[in-house]
């Protein structure tokens, strides 16, 4: 008699396709060497770089570098995207295609917007200022949304009874991978709208924060479960992470409401906090490409780009 659980543990265990290893192997390995070619140690002393004020009020949730020099935000309600430089001057402003909030937004290989609306049920592109449609779903809700390094989407999907969230990887808007359950069976993100961000790391994982659960599931490409991070959470300081981002070293950053940053190496080791900016309510971040740090702060509206490494 062959025990299937033992065998998992020792040799592990795929959820999908091992072609999706075949097709990223290289690459992987490719990001891996680059991102240790590049050396950008921790500073002692993180600091604040510049402000952006925004236009929001009160609704600020999500900041997206386009560049070195842009970034797009967007907001919990309302329907408008906007485009801002460093100095804080309105580039573009973008309004959804049905008129509805949207839920998430990323940025292809391209330097499209991608937009997810959870009312409509769409996931949708925006190309100058053209808006098409690329995926409609039925059954499900997109929630929130990331461009992988090879083009793909991965989307955070939430079924219509609210029961059940996924990740799905899309490849020419045709869905090609779903990340649900662990080897067990057990659902690995909580029911509900509650996956918060979603991102792929340098080195091909891929890190979900989920809100309910209060932590951040990274898998790898294949949905593999690698680890869970709780935040090392205390009665006075407790763990609400509410964004995730990566940057050069495979490093992970998320950003805890909690006004502070936690920053991770690849394996889920936290190694230092970002706790001296000032930071109120911070709900998202992102990197340049130059590792600088850009938080949104819920409470200001306000963007603050902080340098944290070499």
């Amino acid at each position: 008699m062959i025990n299937k659980e033992n065998i998992h543990q020792q040799i592990g265990f795929l959820s999908t396709s091992s072609t999706i290893i075949e097709e990223h192997g290289n690459a992987r390995d490719s990001l891996k060497a680059e991102s240790t070619h590049l050396d950008r140690p921790l500073i002692d002393v993180p600091r604040i770089i510049t402000g952006i004020k925004t236009e929001y009020e009160h609704i600020l949730c999500r900041v997206l570098c386009l560049s070195d020099e842009q970034i797009w935000t967007c907001g919990y309600s309302g329907s408008i995207m906007r485009l801002y430089n460093l100095q804080g001057v309105l580039v573009k402003s973008i309004k959804t295609k049905s008129g509805n909030w949207q839920a998430d937004i990323t940025v292809t290989q391209s330097g499209d917007l991608v937009y997810t609306d959870e009312d409509d049920k769409t996931v949708n592109t925006v190309k100058n200022t053209q808006i098409q449609t690329v995926i409609r779903l039925q059954g499900w809700r997109p929630v929130c949304v990331c461009s992988t390094s090879s083009g793909d989407l991965l989307v955070a999907t939430v079924s219509d009874d609210n029961k059940q969230t996924k990740i799905v990887r899309y490849c020419d808007f045709t869905a090609k991978q779903s990340i649900q359950y662990n080897y067990k069976g057990q659902a690995l993100f909580s029911s509900g709208p509650y996956i918060k961000c979603i991102i792929e790391n340098r080195n091909l994982d891929i890190c979900v924060v989920d809100s309910r659960a209060q932590y951040v599931v990274v898998v790898n490409q294949v949905g593999e479960l690698l680890f869970i991070y709780n935040g090392f959470p205390s009665p006075s300081k407790p763990f609400k992470p509410v964004g995730v981002t990566t940057d050069s070293q495979s490093r992970i950053l998320i950003a805890d409401f909690n006004n502070r940053i936690h920053i991770l190496d690849q394996e889920g080791k936290l190694l230092r906090y970002i706790d001296n900016c000032g930071l109120l309510r911070p709900v998202s971040v992102c990197v340049d490409s130059q590792d600088n740090l850009f938080v949104a702060e819920l409470s200001l509206c306000a963007v603050k780009k902080i340098q944290y490494c070499a």
